[in-house]
């Protein structure tokens, strides 16, 4: 919960008696106890100092570099917590289970979708008559049938490609009085092209980190997946993870830009064609993102309130005891359940 977003990117980090010291040209800007720290993430090209870094590891703090456009480079974390046995027996697990749990991840991903949608008609009902959300949220409730029944991931690919396709096409109808939305004609990445999709990726970016950081604390190894293929160098576990949590991102993104809070302003636009958020931007998108994180929510697993931003690692948790054994199905987060 406690995580240094390190946003300016002449800004260097380094330690001094147990305690994080942000400078920028030699100037000290922020001085914070390690201790209190739970991670690091750097938008700073200049990074962070050896010893920092050291500190960091034998305390588990991750330290995460992101690009000012907000896309991930590395990471730099301690020694997986738990033992091999317990990685094996995710090996074991995701190739007895992982059609399985893939089809899950993606019929939650689509209820999670329709959530969002049926949210913002809640708060606009006069898109409730509107044919082409209506025909999207028959498409995401027909694709949650064909997930539970599909034989392949090749197959469960092509569902979850179609769906998402249908889903970004009246996202910009869940835009409501921000000039914004009319920038957005479908979903792209590297880079986002037009603002919308430049929200979009940073708070994956953010939510894919929370992940990684969650599923590494428990114990799994985060690049070992069972739907995206694995990769050297990406967290394959992390991303299947995210799937569920990609609708509290996007609600997010829905919630900044009808309140306006973020704008035009608060984006740079480079002689690539590519749209990043700015410092100013990336500054309200991350201390909204952290109120976000606060926020209470009932968790109907372990019948307990917790912060949003604990739910990756109670997430993680249950993934790690169906990984043991000690439980006979993981259950994603399905947002109909929070907004309410």
């Amino acid at each position: 919960m406690n995580t240094i977003y390190v946003t300016n990117e002449q800004a260097y980090l380094t330690l001094e008696n147990n305690n994080l010291v942000c400078s920028i040209k030699d100037e000290t800007k922020l001085k914070v106890p390690l201790d209190n720290i739970e991670g690091i993430v750097c938008f700073s090209y200049l990074g962070c100092s050896p010893s920092l870094m050291g500190e960091c590891v034998k305390k588990r703090v991750p330290i995460n570099y992101v690009s000012p456009g907000g896309k991930f480079l590395a990471k730099v974390y301690g020694e997986t917590k738990g033992n091999v046995f317990l990685r094996v027996q995710q090996i074991d697990r995701f190739r007895e289970q992982g059609l399985q749990l893939a089809k899950n991840e993606t019929a939650a991903k689509f209820s999670n979708c329709i959530a969002t949608i049926k949210r913002t008609l809640h708060d606009h009902p006069e898109l409730k008559a509107d044919e082409k959300i209506n025909h999207v949220v028959q498409t995401l409730e027909d694709g949650i049938t064909k997930a539970e029944a599909c034989s392949s991931l090749k197959s469960l690919l092509g569902i979850e490609g179609n769906c998402a396709s249908s889903y970004f096409s009246i996202f910009p109808k869940l835009i409501i009085g921000n000039s914004l939305g009319d920038t957005f004609q479908f979903r792209n990445m590297r880079p986002p092209l037009d603002p919308v999709n430049a929200l979009l990726s940073f708070a994956y970016t953010l939510e894919t980190m929370d992940c990684s950081a969650a599923l590494e604390t428990v114990g799994l190894d985060s690049y070992i997946g069972f739907y995206h293929t694995l990769r050297s160098g990406r967290p394959s576990l992390a991303c299947d993870m995210v799937e569920e949590f990609r609708s509290i991102g996007e609600r997010f993104v829905l919630t900044l830009l009808n309140l306006k809070i973020i704008g035009e302003k608060d984006f740079d636009h480079q002689v690539t064609g590519a749209v990043l958020l700015n410092e100013n931007g990336r500054k309200k998108f991350i201390q909204k993102w952290q109120e976000k994180k606060r926020t209470m929510v009932y968790h109907p697993i372990i019948r307990e309130k917790i912060p949003y931003g604990l739910l990756p690692y109670v997430q993680s948790n249950l993934l790690a005891k169906y990984v043991r054994g000690e439980m006979e199905e993981y259950i994603p987060v399905l947002l109909k359940q929070f907004l309410k």
